[in-house]
């Protein structure tokens, strides 16, 4: 059976009530960050996702590249392609040549490569940890920990240009003992961007069997 690709890390959007204590040093440079990629409209870039489970003797790489505008993205790798338009989200299985169908659940702890940039401004505190060199580049380690104790996630860690603000990795850290980081490379900013890249279009696969969660 294909692996299905899970999304991180991926849907933690990141902001606190304002009674909650936060790092300054980091809310600056992630505050940086935001406003780096949200003033894009559009970016595309090549990714490796990494899934490891030390107890379980787990671990996976996955690489594909991900197109991202808003809170829109269409993700491809080898075995599957996940497209979201903000609502829906379709999950279509190469191999099997079978699409399931979802509505998007802003609430999912899974998170998606269009909030990457937003993860601090909800739910989650955020720490300074340290400077570090990330691929011979200098760059900044910051912490986020959710609110929630009953989240399945307990550590959030983003490492980010120092000079340049982009996002380098998110490596998330969940209670069973699994911890996937989602690294992002040759980045490409302002893409062009076709009006129905983030939908699943059934024409294109001929005989393709529709599985509907929604």
């Amino acid at each position: 059976m294909t692996q299905k690709f899970s999304l991180l890390a991926l849907a933690a959007t990141l902001a606190l009530p304002a009674a909650a204590q936060q790092d300054p040093k980091a809310g600056k440079i992630l505050d940086a960050v935001s406003a780096k990629y949200t003033a894009l409209k559009s970016f595309q870039a090549g990714f490796t996702q990494t899934l490891e489970n030390p107890a379980a003797k787990l671990k996976s790489n996955i690489t594909g590249d991900v197109t991202v505008s808003g809170q829109k993205y269409h993700l491809k790798t080898s075995d599957q392609e996940v497209l979201n338009d903000g609502k829906t989200t379709w999950t279509y299985l190469k191999n099997e040549n079978e699409v399931n169908i979802s509505d998007t659940d802003p609430n999912n702890q899974d998170m998606s490569p269009s909030q990457m940039y937003t993860m601090y401004k909800k739910g989650y505190k955020y720490t300074y940890v340290k400077s570090l060199k990330d691929a011979g580049v200098a760059s900044d380690l910051i912490e986020l920990s959710p609110e929630d104790r009953k989240n399945d996630v307990f550590k959030v860690q983003l490492v980010v240009g120092t000079a340049d603000k982009s996002i380098h990795n998110v490596k998330t850290f969940k209670k069973n003992g699994t911890r996937t980081t989602f690294t992002l490379k040759n980045f490409k900013a302002n893409v062009p961007v076709a009006d129905n890249a983030f939908a699943f279009d059934k024409a294109k696969h001929p005989g393709v069997k529709v599985v509907d969660l929604r």
